[in-house]
């Protein structure tokens, strides 16, 4: 018997490498599989949707599932530990926490994270240090309902809590150059309006949305990723 949907991926993994499964060939069944790995259909449906995301298998409605003729390769972009960065430079990672408060976000924010308006989320300013400089200014709506307790964020910053403690399903970013706000000018020590590099990133579960964070990097930024 096989465990989780984890476990059910790696082994159709495996089949498809050896060629059990080879390239176009449709492979049995969700109910076929549940039956062999001794598991809920569900558990075998996460494990195939997951390598489908991935280019691995093509599934269609009412025709089966097959191993891509062609698997496409798609981007994955895990999240950085904002200490991890810092300190793969050289240089020493600290940070302060500005602001939390509970509060309904603004409704740009409520509708990304699919929220009716009037929800209460946590806010949190976070400015990440190297060297004792500024290296991120995080701003950060959090969603209480998702979280297995309510740490202490003045000790151990939100960025790294979560990416130990949440697992996120799914998730989008989106990168650009902006113009420092007046709040994000203040904090970073720069002057209002200059260009930053700015990462904005939604988080969910399956079931509901984790947080919506922007993080305003100081000048000289560079992001750097594999392929």
């Amino acid at each position: 018997m096989i465990g989780g949907w984890e476990d059910i991926r790696a082994e159709v993994l495996r089949r498809i490498r050896v060629r059990d499964w080879p390239p176009g060939a449709m492979i049995p069944t969700e109910e076929a599989l549940a039956e062999e790995f001794g598991c809920a259909r569900a558990t075998v449906n996460r494990a195939l949707r997951e390598l489908a995301e991935a280019g691995v298998l093509e599934r269609r409605r009412k025709a089966g599932t097959r191993v891509a003729m062609l698997p496409v390769r798609k981007a994955t972009l895990d999240i950085p530990v904002i200490r991890q960065e810092v300190e793969a430079t050289g240089r020493v990672h600290g940070f302060r926490l500005l602001t939390q408060r509970n509060e309904a976000p603004p409704v740009p924010v409520a509708s990304r994270l699919g929220l009716p308006p009037g929800a209460t989320l946590i806010y949190l300013e976070t400015l990440h240090l190297a060297d004792g400089q500024p290296f991120v200014f995080e701003t950060r709506w959090l969603n209480p309902a998702v979280l297995p307790a309510l740490p202490d964020f003045g000790q151990v910053s939100a960025n790294e809590w979560l990416v130990a403690h949440v697992a996120y399903a799914t998730g989008d970013i989106a990168f650009s150059a902006a113009q420092a706000s007046p709040r994000e000018a203040e904090v970073m020590g720069v002057a209002a309006g200059s260009a930053l590099f700015i990462t904005e990133r939604t988080t969910w579960t399956a079931e509901a949305p984790i947080t919506f964070v922007r993080l305003a990097h100081a000048p000289g930024y560079r992001v750097q990723t594999m392929v």
